[in-house]
């Protein structure tokens, strides 16, 4: 792959690269890349060229994108040459592979196939430099005061089913439909592409409708993405475990296109986000909900990763895991319970997994009214962020009836994108097909990403029977939780036979409980490492995470010991070095490990239920000889208590 001055390579390409070749009669293979979000989908497809001896695999970046960010280190991790633009279209290819529009794709040297980077094409844009670029939402429309904001908060607005259309925001004459218009895929009234891969017969018909000239270069060869992840169902469990999902827990996910009227954006006239999150992680309680988001490409590369992690900062560290857009977001679609999204492909996707959905943003403005994600944004339920959360999202989930269309639309063919697409490629490039099975990529386990809070926890608990402590944890929650402990005493009562709570006496801090004559009882929980340091100070329980022989730390034994010292008003240290054990170390000098089921809820909540247990009365030799029932996230765990310190000997 060596470089000239100007760029160009002369290996394996170029004027004298017979003479440097080592393998030079293949046929050329290009992968045209826009940016980021257009190459992962050119990725989906690269394994159906693997091991063909007769090929050679290149790629170039037609410049043409204004998301650059990015594309150079994917291309560099694919390991293929990468031609400059100018080179690429000066190269005869075999076959060219794109998975946009951009650029000038009609002068390329060779048979040109064209994918679809989402799930089919939607969405309205005017091509740059048309008559019609200067489209609603640019960045006059979205000045303060703009004269367009008022009309776009509709989409936002609860009980509204969109935004006015394009075609009326725009003074009748609507965007052209990028991918479906001639705008887009004719050049002096010829297609640019010899084939345009379409994955359902309803996106063939508005083909014929919109641009009748490109409609005989309809290839209908179904959705790689889409079968990807309709392949790793099977391991929803696995992904769920990665992301730290334990028993009795809700995955609910947060996702976002990109565009000024999408969740992430400040352009739909409520500035949605900034408000939700922080009331997503005070109001669900942390041991019941798993909270991720899953953004855009766009929207990282647009404003830079450091960016997008600044302005996540305090939901990250109330437990939102902010998931890598390229690797782990379709994992998190099937791990996921809810998918809070709008009307970007991937919230679609969730809907055609069956995934319950609800849209924070539903703009329709910018959406073909006639293609399948327009019907879906009309029709999907609606987050109201004026009514509590809670409720919403459990409604959202146990009422759950999944919308027919994007099940259907989705793909006509699922599960056979591989064979589909290989014996397309292979007609167009004119040679046979390898006399192996077509086969996609199967999706990789993501890495293990518990949650990480360390803003204050308030927790909540409740002694329900003896042994048996109800807890609720929330981070930084706006206002004292309420109604999330009456649900909780409510559900004990109802597993309760005599449905009777046990008496306890309050701490200090504690309250009187409203539910039969259990006392509620309240204290702050704090990771160690908050930047919170007034919070640590006041804290009745501090806990970390790490293995439990990290040199740095010391023994966890030995950490409590020092916290306990450095920390005079905390009353329990707690070092949770496993997915279901911690060590505890009480001011009253006792050493105990506390130990349940991987899947059982976090160890740092057993360690707040045991200071509750304590509190209220029940003595510690108790729950060493018969264990603590701690209640949370719809689940009851059994946690084991082990005594640490020697045993006493007896004098003879």
């Amino acid at each position: 792959m060596g470089a000239s001055v100007d760029g160009w390579i002369r290996v394996p390409v170029g004027g004298e690269s017979g003479r440097w070749d080592t393998r030079g009669s293949v046929r050329r293979v290009l992968f045209v890349v826009h940016n980021v979000t257009s190459a992962t989908r050119l990725l989906d497809v690269l394994p159906l060229f693997r091991g063909d001896w007769r090929l050679q695999m290149l790629a170039t970046c037609t410049g043409s994108s204004p998301f650059q960010a990015g594309v150079r280190e994917l291309l560099a991790d694919v390991g293929v040459p990468v031609l400059p633009w100018a080179q690429a279209l000066r190269t005869p290819v075999d076959l060219a592979i794109s998975a946009s529009f951009g650029g000038e794709l009609h002068a390329l040297d060779g048979k040109l196939a064209v994918l679809s980077h989402g799930v089919g094409y939607n969405k309205t844009l005017a091509r740059p430099g048309g008559p019609e670029a200067r489209r609603p939402g640019g960045p006059e429309a979205r000045r303060p005061g703009g004269p367009e904001r008022s009309e776009r908060s509709e989409a936002r607005r609860p009980g509204a089913v969109g935004g006015p259309e394009r075609s009326e925001l725009s003074g009748g004459g609507a965007d052209p439909v990028f991918g479906m218009s001639g705008e887009w895929l004719l050049v002096d009234g010829a297609p640019i592409a010899d084939a345009m891969v379409l994955s359902h017969p309803e996106q063939v018909e508005r083909l014929r409708a919109a641009c009748p000239p490109a409609a005989h270069t309809a290839a209908l060869a179904g959705d790689p993405c889409f079968d990807r992840l309709l392949a790793a169902r099977s391991h929803r469990a696995r992904f769920r475990r990665a992301l730290g999902v334990r028993s009795g827990q809700r995955l609910v996910v947060l996702n976002s296109t990109w565009n000024p009227e999408s969740l992430f954006g400040d352009g739909g006239g409520e500035d949605l986000l900034p408000s939700l999150l922080p009331r997503l992680t005070g109001e669900l309680p942390a041991d019941d909900f798993r909270l991720a988001a899953v953004l855009h490409p766009n929207i990282w590369l647009g404003h830079g990763p450091g960016q997008v992690r600044a302005w996540l900062d305090r939901a990250r560290r109330g437990g939102l895991a902010l998931l890598d857009p390229l690797e782990g977001w379709r994992q998190a679609l099937l791990a996921a319970d809810l998918v809070i999204g709008d009307h970007g492909s991937v919230t679609y996707y969730a809907a055609a997994l069956g995934t319950p959905v609800i849209l924070g943003a539903a703009p329709l403005n910018g959406l073909d009214p006639a293609s399948p994600v327009a019907d879906f944004v009309r029709t999907a339920p609606r987050l109201d962020p004026r009514r509590p959360l809670r409720r919403q999202l459990e409604a959202a989930i146990t009422g759950h009836r999944p919308l027919p269309g994007p099940a259907e639309l989705t793909t006509s063919v699922p599960g056979k994108s591989a064979d589909l697409l290989r014996a397309l490629f292979y007609d167009l490039i004119g040679i046979a097909e390898p006399d192996r099975p077509a086969v996609l990529d199967p999706l990789p386990l993501p890495p293990y990403e518990p949650p990480q809070r360390t803003a204050p926890l308030r927790v909540l608990t409740l002694l329900t029977r003896e042994r048996e402590v109800t807890i609720r944890r929330f981070a930084e929650p706006p206002h004292e939780p309420e109604e999330a402990m009456e649900d909780a005493v409510e559900d004990a009562m109802k597993d309760t036979a005599e449905g009777v709570i046990e008496e306890g006496s309050a701490t200090q801090g504690g309250r009187a409980g409203r539910c039969g004559r259990g006392v509620e009882e309240a204290h702050t929980a704090v990771h160690e490492d908050t930047a919170d340091r007034e919070a640590v100070a006041t804290a009745d329980v501090i806990f970390r995470y790490g293995a439990a022989d990290d040199p740095r730390l010391g023994p966890p034994e030995s950490w409590g010991t020092e916290v306990l010292a450095q920390w005079p008003n905390c009353t329990l240290a707690a070092y949770i070095s496993g997915p279901g054990v911690c060590t505890v170390r009480t001011r009253a000098g006792d050493a105990l490990r506390l130990s349940a089921a991987p899947s059982a809820t976090d160890p740092a909540a057993h360690a707040s239920a045991l200071l509750a247990a304590l509190a209220a009365g029940t003595p510690l030799p108790d729950l060493i000889a018969h264990g603590l029932t701690v209640r949370t996230a719809r689940t009851t765990h059994t946690v084991k208590v082990t005594d640490l310190r020697p045993p006493r000997r007896t004098p003879h």
